[in-house]
C-alpha cells in the first residue's frame, strides 16, 4: 500500500492527539459526598450532569439536577452555550418547584 501511494504521489496525514495544556489542580470544592451516592431522605443529595445534544441548529447543552433519594431529575435547564449559569438556573428551577434548603453546600 504504501509502495502504491508513494507512487502516485499520495500522503495522508495523521491528527494528532488532542491534549490539556496544564494538568489537572485540586478541585474548586471537597467532594462531601465522596462518591457514596445514597441519601436516606428526600433533598439530602442532589447530583448535577451536563450533556450535550446535537440538533439541526447547533449544539444544546442540559443540565439536569437528580434527586439521590428518589432517583428522580426534580430540575433542568437548556442553553446553547456551556456555562457555569447553566447549572445555577437548573439549580434555580429545583428551589422555585420545591423551595430553597436552608443548609446548601456546593
Amino acid at each position: 500500500m504504501w509502495r502504491i501511494c508513494s507512487k502516485h504521489r499520495i500522503c495522508s496525514t495523521i491528527p494528532r492527539r488532542y491534549r490539556t495544556s496544564k494538568p489537572a489542580g485540586r478541585p474548586a470544592s471537597d467532594d462531601l459526598v465522596r462518591r457514596h451516592f445514597h441519601a436516606n431522605a428526600a433533598n439530602v443529595v442532589w447530583l448535577t450532569d451536563i450533556t450535550e445534544h446535537w440538533t439541526g441548529r447547533g449544539k444544546l447543552y442540559l443540565c439536569a439536577v437528580k434527586n439521590v433519594w428518589s432517583n428522580r431529575i426534580v430540575g433542568w435547564s437548556v442553553n446553547s452555550r456551556m456555562r457555569a449559569s447553566l447549572t445555577v438556573d437548573a439549580l434555580e428551577d429545583v428551589w422555585r418547584r420545591r423551595g430553597r434548603p436552608c443548609d446548601v453546600i456546593s
